[in-house]
């Protein structure tokens, strides 16, 4: 298995394809950071959403329900209670204690089981909670495994990465906020009201038409807000493409002395997330204070009227213990509003962070293999490339008219200026990118019709910039054979004259390295992907400025070892060292997406033109 064929080998030929080609870091030559769009889903939408993400749990969903149901019913059954006792213990000689204990009795259970069945569905909303993320964030880090190259060139990696991790906690944190207060307020404010009917129609009519104000007030105060909230998680995903691009290349930010300006680009993405968030955070906190004065002139209202109940028999006769009834469940009814308010926040966030995850699973996916695709097995070599163009922006062409024929065993050497479509070339074979014009094709076969995984196992690729990940020597040499034993590892380190450094660290082949190769030097680093991709033993050799980091001596030693790996396999070699391409079958000499030469070494330098030109300039001295 090709390593480079899996979802691990993006990072890295992502990072070859950004080092080349005038591709300014980005998709293509000049072309802007594109920004993921279909984040203006309605909040019905997006509600609909979350919800088909939620109906996978359907018992903890329903177990959370029943819980917050009868808690609810629990706690708005005390209040009947204390005011019964009430009525039994007013005026001094006048307390019935034969009645009064066994309601005592009866409120301790009634107030332990309510505590039960809020834990319980604590428990289940949390257990919601966490497993609808969990599915989310495999979802979202399956989609970026689907999309095709051109998607990840073209979007800021620290953006795409707080999409599937911030943004995805952001929504968890939102559930687990709304639905808690979704389930006990919709028990709440229904069982409240019945209590209250039962107790005076018509003091429970005047709580019921007064609340409307405090609903107005807090959808009014969130209809402001959410564009605030959706600026701050925007600019916030920005803030970590930022700090994840300059983290990853803080050596050439501490070469350049460029911390200064970095830093001021920092502090002015930071000031604008400040900026956002100030004024989305100002604009929620107004909710919750606005509804519950609102609601405690509900509550003001209440004790009047039902004072003048107690005293008059108007609007209905009341005694004290039902006042203080009624009190508790006026208090009760405008709860759920209150706390609704409290964390409308998380609930704005939430949404907002939900619009950028379902507009990363909504774009356009890589195009599927056909059903009828062809498994190439092992192929013999042969590729050939008819009239190819592509470009990566649509109006400004990078290859033109590419025509190649490289039969099997061939060795093929890509020359030229910077930028002149030599590593675009070799994203084609992969079919990193798909060609806007012409055919390419392996053993005859149109690479279009071929699998995807099983064209790239067929090729093995060194790119100029390595890509190591966090774990054993062993297991990275071993990425693309995971079932490779350890004697294939070692033999395949020894042909890639890595093995006698390797030998000398700590613990031989089972060192554990840091993220992209930690303390390695680069040399060190290009020997173990050399090492990878000798031990996969591929058909198609791709070779991108493979030695570039190699000193002199290794140099001649790992390219006696490209000698024997590439003997009887085709193979492209991408080379501004034109010493080690001085055996090639054939050269092609590339400039402003054409190539303009073609030939063997001796061949080209009899020619005396541009290859020769460049060859000359080389070896001058």
């Amino acid at each position: 298995m090709n390593p480079y064929a899996s979802a691990g080998s993006v990072s890295t030929v992502t990072a070859s394809v950004s080092g080349n080609d005038n591709l300014n870091g980005e998709g293509g030559p000049g072309a802007p950071r594109d920004r993921i769009g279909g984040e203006s889903l309605s909040t019905a939408a997006v509600t609909r959403r979350l919800l088909s993400y939620v109906r996978p749990h359907a018992v903890s969903f329903s177990v959370s329900f029943i819980s917050a149901a009868v808690s609810v019913v629990l706690q708005l059954y005390t209040p009947i209670l204390i005011g019964q006792g009430i009525d039994l213990i007013i005026g001094a000689g006048r307390v019935d204690f034969a009645a009064l204990a066994p309601l005592v009795r009866l409120l301790a259970l009634t107030v332990a089981g309510a505590s039960a069945f809020q834990w319980l569905q604590g428990y289940c909303v949390n257990r919601l909670s966490y497993e609808t993320v969990r599915d989310m964030r495999i979802q979202a880090y399956g989609k970026l495994d689907r999309m095709p190259l051109s998607f990840i060139d073209a979007h800021p990696h620290g953006d795409l990465i707080s999409r599937v991790v911030n943004d995805v906690d952001q929504v968890g944190d939102g559930l687990l906020q709304g639905f808690t207060q979704l389930f006990t307020g919709v028990v709440t404010i229904v069982g409240t009201l019945v209590f209250m009917l039962s107790i005076s129609a018509p003091m429970a009519v005047v709580v019921v038409l007064v609340t409307p104000l405090s609903v107005a007030a807090a959808a009014l105060i969130a209809r402001f807000s959410n564009r605030s909230f959706t600026d701050q998680q925007r600019i916030q995903g920005q803030l970590g493409g930022y700090i994840e691009e300059y983290v990853g290349n803080q050596r050439l930010v501490d070469a350049f002395a460029y911390g200064g300006r970095a830093q001021e680009g920092f502090d002015a993405i930071n000031a604008a997330l400040y900026t956002a968030g100030e004024r989305a955070q100002f604009l929620s906190s107004l909710s919750n204070p606005g509804t519950r004065f609102i609601n405690n002139l509900i509550y003001g209202v209440v004790a009047v009227i039902g004072c003048l109940g107690v005293i008059t028999g108007v609007p209905a006769p009341l005694t004290v213990g039902e006042v203080q009834t009624f009190l508790s469940y006026a208090n009760q009814y405008t709860k759920p509003f209150n706390e609704v308010t409290s964390v409308i926040t998380q609930i704005q966030t939430a949404y907002a962070s939900a619009r950028r995850l379902f507009a990363l699973l909504d774009a356009d996916e890589e195009e599927p293999d056909a059903e009828d695709a062809v498994e190439l097995g092992r192929p013999r070599g042969e590729v050939r490339l008819e009239h190819v163009d592509f470009s990566y922006v649509e109006d400004r062409p990078l290859l033109r008219d590419i025509c190649v024929d490289a039969r099997a065993g061939m060795r093929f050497a890509l020359v030229g200026p910077t930028g002149c479509g030599k590593t675009t070339l070799i994203n084609l074979l992969l079919r990193f990118y798909d060609v806007d014009a012409g055919t390419i094709s392996v053993d005859g076969i149109d690479t279009q019709r071929i699998a995807r995984a099983s064209l790239r196992r067929s090729f093995g690729m060194v790119l100029q910039d390595t890509w190591l990940f966090e774990g054993t020597v062993h297991d990275n040499i071993a990425y693309g054979r995971p079932d490779a034993t350890r004697e294939q590892v070692v033999d395949a380190a020894r042909r890639a004259h890595a093995d006698a450094f390797i030998a000398a660290l700590p613990d031989g082949y089972d060192t554990v390295i840091g993220e992209d190769g930690g303390s390695f030097s680069a040399g060190q680093k290009q020997l173990l992907c050399i090492a990878r991709v000798m031990l996969t033993d591929p058909a198609i050799l791709l070779l991108d400025e493979a030695t570039s980091s190699i000193d002199t001596r290794t140099e001649l030693q790992v390219q006696a070892a490209f000698d024997e790996l590439m003997d009887g396999r085709t193979s492209f070699v991408v080379a501004h060292r034109l010493s080690t391409i001085r055996n090639a079958d054939c050269i092609l000499y590339m400039r402003d997406g054409r190539i303009l030469e073609r030939g063997t070494h001796d061949e080209l330098l009899a020619r005396g033109g541009a290859y020769a030109e460049l060859y000359n300039s080389q070896f001058s001295a």
